[in-house]
């Protein structure tokens, strides 16, 4: 791959963003929804058995209908998942399509299987990786090419969930085995889409080895959930370390999210 490649595709992996305010009043044509549900098309799958459908909702009337069931998905994770950020789901309203990754377990049928208990069981629980990292795949490039052709996206996995699955079923017509893993509303952004916090590359990278300094130990995981994860998720820079307010909120722990050492005395459980 030339540098022009590579700085043309990192350049879209970079303005991917899961963003919530579209602007109202917009349309999207067919041929451009084809082009996105083409490159969910080219992603890769566990042999090759492509275990998805993409439902592509450009109907402004069965949009709507979509809607709704999402908008009752997000009632009931106010209810029952308090304190999660961003369950609010009216940001919906103005999306110009949505597309839904329909996965398909019985295609797991193809993937490794064990010839004796032990191994099977083995293998039908590595199965459930394949079958999710393959979907994981079709969804990141459908929201790459939905970068590429200047819209924006989000990535909902509330569908997954049995009742809105069901529910979401009996609106579209598909059979309730097969489960809503992706849901991706399209629009056009509000305004100008900015960065959120990356790790640094030095540290998610290991070379020839998993290095133990570089072991996120519990301690920074509950920290990050208790205080930090709001932060991290929605303010708009990626650096940390240009945070006004760093020292504050992080503390002790800010040297682990702006170098390459998270855990100093390299011990591992």
């Amino acid at each position: 791959m030339s540098n022009d490649c590579y700085d043309a595709l990192i350049d879209v992996v970079e303005r991917r963003r899961s963003v919530r305010k579209f602007e109202p009043g917009k349309a999207v044509s067919r041929e451009t929804l084809l082009k996105i549900a083409n490159a969910g098309r080219w992603a890769p799958s566990g042999a090759n058995v492509q275990p998805w459908d993409f439902l592509v909702i450009d109907d402004p009337d069965m949009r709507d209908r979509v809607i709704e069931v999402f908008l009752r998905q997000a009632e009931r994770l106010k209810e029952f998942a308090k304190g999660f950020p961003a369950v609010y789901k009216r940001y919906l309203n103005n999306t110009v399509a949505i597309v839904i990754v329909l996965g398909d377990p019985r295609w797991a049928l193809s993937f490794p299987h064990g010839t004796t208990p032990e191994s099977e069981a083995e293998y039908a629980a590595n199965n459930d990786n394949i079958f999710y990292s393959s979907l994981g795949a079709a969804i990141q490039n459908i929201q790459l090419a939905v970068t590429a052709c200047g819209l924006t996206s989000a990535w909902l996995s509330g569908g997954g969930e049995n009742t809105t699955n069901r529910e979401l079923s009996e609106v579209l017509g598909y059979p309730p085995f097969l489960t809503a893993c992706g849901t991706v509303p399209i629009g056009y952004p509000v305004k100008e889409i900015e960065r959120r916090f990356r790790r640094p590359l030095e540290q998610v990278v290991h070379f020839n080895s998993y290095q133990a300094d570089q072991f996120r130990p519990d301690e920074l995981v509950n920290f990050h959930h208790e205080h930090i994860r709001p932060f991290t998720m929605y303010r708009t820079q990626e650096n940390i370390a240009e945070w006004d307010d760093a020292e504050e909120k992080f503390g002790d722990w800010l040297a682990a999210y702006t170098g390459r050492i998270t855990n100093p005395g390299g011990e591992l459980p």
